[in-house]
């Protein structure tokens, strides 16, 4: 574990000389979500996660949080620890903080994994959603709206394979402070759209989607890779939302084809 000056929670391993991949969790999860991608890749490559402010252990601050200010978190990480052309990987609210990354200063980057997500900004029925939200956790608290959330994650299949595992998941969300969940719902609702900028990628991308993902449809991102000229596209079997933790074998082994592309560029 590092801490960096502005208490980001970051975890490293494997080589720094290695080539750097830097995996950024969804809502309302942690930096273990990538448990089962980092014991894999951290062989060969230089593997690094970090808690999202307000999220995990990171810390809650204020509680007023924008997409941008978690763009600017993840600049401070690479800039703290020296990290270089990584390839990131970003998972739902992940994937929007790695997208607009990657608008904002693509020279940055030496490839794009997008996991679950989706460019377009949050149309008014999310929004209301995100507000309803918030007003549960206000109102009933913050277990009963991750007890209500989490599941919806998930394909229905897993909750039996995955056993003890998404019971930890479930536990550490619930275990989540309201205000930073709260400021979260936040930042995701005034997100800008960042769909015009994918015909201008000049990095190659990866898109994984969950077979049954019921937050982020397929079609939306086989629309995405439609856009993006240097892009490949695949569903991930037997998953929903959460596919690398769900599928840890299939999307590793997509992982694995597009990192041996991009080193061999």
């Amino acid at each position: 574990m590092k801490t960096l000056d502005n208490n980001i929670q970051i975890f490293q391993k494997g080589d720094s000389h290695n080539l750097p991949l830097i995996f950024v969790h969804g809502f309302p999860f942690d930096h273990q979500m990538w448990d089962k991608q980092i014991e894999h890749f951290s062989k060969n490559y230089f593997c690094i996660t970090y808690d999202i402010r307000g999220l995990g252990i990171s810390p809650v601050g204020d509680g007023q949080y924008t997409m941008e200010s978690h763009v600017d978190d993840l600049f401070d990480v690479m800039e703290k620890l020296g990290v270089v052309k990584p390839v990131l990987c970003g998972l739902s609210m992940g994937g929007y903080i790695a997208l607009r990354a990657v608008e904002r200063e693509e020279e940055k980057f030496k490839g794009l994994i997008l996991c679950d997500t989706k460019s377009e900004a949050d149309n008014n029925e999310t929004k209301l959603k995100r507000s309803a939200g918030i007003k549960k956790i206000n109102l009933e608290g913050i277990q009963k709206y991750i007890a209500e959330f989490v599941p919806n994650c998930f394909a229905e299949k897993s909750f039996e394979k995955l056993g003890e595992e998404y019971i930890a998941i479930l536990g550490r969300s619930m275990n989540s402070d309201p205000n930073g969940v709260k400021g979260n719902l936040l930042a995701m609702a005034g997100r800008t759209d960042t769909t015009d900028y994918l015909s201008k990628f000049k990095i190659p991308v990866l898109l994984l989607c969950g077979e049954y993902d019921k937050l982020t449809q397929a079609d939306v991102m086989r629309g995405m890779k439609d856009k993006i000229e240097n892009s490949e596209f695949f569903i991930v079997p037997e998953a929903g939302h959460m596919s690398p933790v769900e599928n840890p074998q299939f999307v590793n082994d997509k992982l694995m084809d597009f990192l041996e592309r991009i080193n061999k560029s």
